[in-house]
């Protein structure tokens, strides 16, 4: 072999070579020493009872937060009243921004290695900066008094809030998202944390929901006088205390016990690893082909409840269904894993697709009875309703497949690069974050709302806005929803397949944990199933 051929190849290699301990590489002899064990830690569970609430009290916070960031946009435009073009603008910069700090934080997050784990030492550090850090840029509106709308200190706040939120959050969020990963390698452990977290979270944003919207709406009529600054500031500190007192408990409580690659693989290898996980890369495309699309970027939720609907009495009629039905989905749980036969990515496919029905069906028939009140309350909560039938199982199966996704990227490469992969499929939303932008504002023009007319009953006027309103708020998720469906008809990470590689990851972990010693919960639990084996073996 000439010295280029050479050279060429052990670049290829060291570029996207996997590692040589990889579950696929090691030959079965050395994995075969511990299969006993594998296939036990595949079917036990391992997290406590404490394990399982903390993340769970965690995403409660987190999806208080998101519904409080439901009306971000609305708090910057009728609150600190700055204008749509400079709040988009604000956002596209933290966009870029975002762009920049993201790789550096997923290949520090790759690269560590600590007595306390991966992902429990940034969580630990970063969750109460983060969330004091929203609170004050929630409460801004109070101490910032009623200037301009445009005044440049708004315009400075908001940015450099938004800046050091953005900065605390990629720090934070990435380890955040991993931990249940981190935890067990037992997947019925991992969807009774996915249930939990989810069913304890939606009692969250529904909080959020109940409280503002009427607070809103009384407001808006005069009955009561409340100042929107005053909600936003409640609210926020409310949710930023909870969230920050239940990600310190993860971080305290919570045990990691995947056995890690000891010395990480080389930054470059990481980043071409994608690349190596077939599905992980259809998965990337997906998200990439529909990363640009935009709902117009302000809160049509609002307006449909406040303005369509006719207020919260109304709205409360048309979610009523939705918010019975949502817990009731839990139970469906086990009917649609014994329906599907536990397969995974059937039941996803299948759920999803019932979603996109329920979509076109409040669009098609709710847009031409725009006009009529109790008529679109009425669409609305039926399919609405009919959605929130698969909530529970739709959402958990899904989450689930996306952890076998990494948990393949494992399987094939010897290296778990969490936030190397993850950063590079988040920063695709990053890189056409300007056309995003553009259509942002396109689509905002394309309604015809006034944003300046108070949020009252039917207050535009107009037949037409409203139909288009109702559209951005319900009908536009569809072709991303599609999209995004796709590589799911080409996963075929099931079956004795998906039980073979698990298998074979527990042997490596096993094997590392073992004759590397690289991670003391493993050990722990490795000593557990043995002892159970050799009084299994007595008796």
């Amino acid at each position: 072999m000439s010295e280029n051929n050479r050279a060429a190849k052990n670049f290829v290699e060291g570029v996207f070579g996997a590692e040589s301990t990889s579950a696929a590489s090691i030959e079965k002899k050395h994995l075969g020493k511990y299969s006993n064990i594998a296939v036990k830690m595949f079917h036990t569970g391992v997290l406590t009872p404490k394990e399982m609430l903390f993340p769970a009290i965690g995403q409660f916070a987190a999806k208080m937060l998101k519904g409080l960031n439901q009306y971000q946009k609305l708090y910057f435009i009728n609150v600190l009243k700055i204008d749509m073009t400079y709040v988009t603008l604000i956002l596209t910069l933290i966009g870029i921004y975002d762009v920049l700090n993201n790789p550096l934080m997923g290949i520090a997050y790759d690269r560590t290695r600590t007595r306390w784990g991966k992902a429990r030492p940034y969580i630990f550090a970063t969750a109460i900066p983060y969330f004091l850090t929203t609170a004050i840029m929630y409460s801004g509106a109070i101490f910032l008094g009623d200037r301009a709308g445009n005044d440049p200190k708004k315009i400075i706040f908001v940015f450099v809030m938004l800046f050091i939120q953005e900065t605390f959050s990629t720090i934070y969020t990435i380890p955040r998202d991993n931990m249940v990963t981190l935890q067990t390698a037992n997947p019925k452990d991992r969807i009774t944390v996915g249930l939990l977290s989810q069913y304890i979270g939606e009692g969250g944003s529904q909080i959020v929901y109940i409280i503002f919207l009427p607070l809103m709406e009384l407001n808006n009529k005069g009955y009561i006088n409340v100042p929107m600054p005053m909600i936003f500031c409640i609210l926020a500190v409310i949710t930023c205390s909870i969230g920050a007192v239940g990600n310190m408990a993860m971080a305290f409580g919570c045990k990691e016990r995947i056995a890690l690659q000891p010395k990480p693989a080389p930054i470059m290898k990481s980043l071409f690893y994608i690349l190596k996980n077939k599905y992980a890369l259809r998965n990337f495309i997906a998200e990439f082909s529909v990363s640009w699309w935009s709902d117009g970027g302000y809160s049509w939720d609002v307006v449909t409840q406040q303005e369509i609907f006719g207020g919260s009495i109304p709205s409360l009629l048309a979610y009523m269904v939705y918010n019975i039905l949502d817990p009731v989905s839990i139970m469906l749980i086990p009917k649609f894993q014994k329906l599907f036969k536990h397969n995974n990515r059937k039941a996803v496919i299948a759920l999803r697709i019932w979603d996109l029905l329920c979509c076109l069906g409040m669009v098609c028939i709710g847009c031409p009875l725009v006009q009529h009140r109790w008529a679109i309350v009425g669409v609305y909560a039926f399919f609405y309703g009919l959605n929130a039938l698969n909530n529970g199982p739709a959402n958990v199966f899904e989450e689930e497949l996306k952890r076998e996704i990494n948990d393949y990227t494992e399987y094939v490469t010897g290296e778990r690069p969490d936030g190397t992969i993850g950063l590079i499929t988040g920063l695709i939303s990053k890189i056409t974050a300007p056309l995003n932008a553009l259509l942002t504002i396109q689509l905002f023009k394309w309604s015809g709302y006034d944003s300046t007319i108070p949020m009252l009953p039917w207050s535009q006027g107009s037949k037409k806005v409203y139909q288009r309103v109702f559209f951005l708020f319900n009908g536009i998720r569809i072709l991303p929803s599609v999209v995004r469906m796709i590589p799911y008809f080409f996963y075929d990470l099931e079956g004795e397949k998906r039980e073979k590689m698990y298998i074979a990851l527990n042997e490596r972990r096993a094997l590392l944990a073992k004759e590397h010693t690289v991670n003391e919960e493993l050990e722990e639990i490795m000593e557990s199933l043995e002892s159970d084996g050799e009084t299994a073996n007595v008796d």
